[in-house]
């Protein structure tokens, strides 16, 4: 014997009907905070942060700086 039900609801019906929460609240905020980190540290990728931050550390990052550069343009 072989039975076949099919269910036509939406994600937010099967789980009110299953009593599970709402979860689209935290979704929300989620996203919201993984947007504002990925923004923040977009902008700490600009070149002028970086050497900003290369910079302060003195002549050993401005060396590595040079050597990356270097190994960057051979072949």
């Amino acid at each position: 014997m072989k039975v076949n039900v099919e269910i036509d609801c939406t994600p937010a019906e099967a789980r009110a009907f299953l009593g599970l929460p709402d979860v689209a609240p935290l979704n929300e905020a989620m996203v919201a905070e993984m947007q504002k980190r990925m923004a923040d540290n977009v902008a700490a990728m600009q070149p002028d942060e970086l050497m900003k931050t290369w910079t302060s550390f003195g002549m050993q990052a401005q060396d590595q700086f040079r050597k990356l550069m270097e190994a960057a343009v051979k072949p």
